[in-house]
């Protein structure tokens, strides 16, 4: 399924699987998805391929935590097209049974949505023709006190609700304790995440195939405290110290918990990564690149 990857690529090898049914999911929201849907459907159909369209996957993936079961049967190849909160939902809702996932942005900034929208044809057709990499993104799972799960491709965040005041919380790293915040929250993100709330609230970038996670105070109110990367196998517990108010326990932007003062949450990393399909030739730094808008030349410098 997997051939040799490019040098310098980050990822694992090309994906080449023989496609034959495509779960296609939009963004229920954007103009510009609702009309490309239909092309796009009718463009895999023309290819021989079994297309399922669910036009919001909002929806879709509400349906799905409701009980709605999943497609069967399971689609050899998901395309989203939206945005990187469209490709997390859609990896939410394939959670524990992994499908690759295409995505196709039609936003403002797409790290995990590689394709241009007015590239989709092109992103499409080098998937279906074994010229996409496979991007394996590590994944957290997140374990609250009374033992419920969730997994998260993006983040944890323990966030302060905007009218109260700052929050004491503690950080512990495989059972000890590293140090305590005063700050409007905290951010536990993988590689995937490091360009999400962890980046705006000044943590480091990591290389997409990094197993790592960052941890990333969002303005703690001691100048020491800076962004922390540990290793993959950590196994991290935040703890609410101090909170009048309670803290809100966030998963890739969804609200899953509200945890009170002495509660926890504890995460580790996810046995199983995610595939994520980028066309090859599309390296990574140069799509940060194009998405921050770097630019600057050492020749503009004098």
């Amino acid at each position: 399924m997997h051939r040799k990857q490019e040098q310098g690529s980050g990822a694992t090898g090309f994906w080449t699987k023989d496609v034959k049914s495509v779960l296609l999911l939009g963004d229920g929201q954007k103009a510009r998805v609702e009309s490309a849907l239909p092309e796009v459907r009718d463009w895999l159909i023309g290819r021989g391929i079994q297309v399922q369209v669910e036009a919001d996957v909002r929806h879709f993936a509400q349906q799905h935590l409701e009980g709605f079961p999943l497609p069967n049967p399971v689609p050899d190849l998901i395309v989203v097209l939206g945005g990187d909160g469209s490709v997390l939902t859609a990896v939410r809702s394939f959670g524990e049974a992994p499908v690759p996932v295409l995505g196709v942005h039609f936003g403002r900034v797409g790290f995990l949505a590689p394709v241009l929208g007015e590239h989709w044809k092109k992103g499409l057709q080098d998937a279906l023709e074994g010229r996409c990499l496979v991007e394996e993104r590590m994944r957290m799972e997140v374990e609250l006190e009374d033992g419920s799960l969730f997994l998260a491709l993006n983040d944890a965040v323990l966030a302060r609700p905007v009218e109260s005041s700052m929050v004491g919380l503690s950080l512990f790293v495989n059972g000890e304790h590293a140090t305590d915040y005063h700050a409007d929250g905290l951010i536990l993100a993988t590689a995937s995440g490091s360009t999400a709330y962890s980046l705006a609230a000044g943590g480091p970038i990591l290389a997409p195939e990094l197993q790592g996670l960052v941890v990333t105070p969002i303005s703690a109110h001691a100048l020491a405290h800076r962004p922390l990367v540990l290793a993959p196998g950590s196994q991290v517990t935040m703890k609410v110290v101090r909170s009048s108010q309670g803290v809100a326990l966030v998963l890739d932007g969804q609200r899953v918990a509200q945890l009170q003062e002495s509660s926890s949450v504890t995460v580790r990393r996810h046995r199983v990564n995610y595939p994520l399909l980028v066309p090859s030739g599309m390296d990574p730094w140069q799509r940060l690149s194009d998405r921050l808008g770097w630019s600057g030349t050492l020749a503009e410098l004098g």
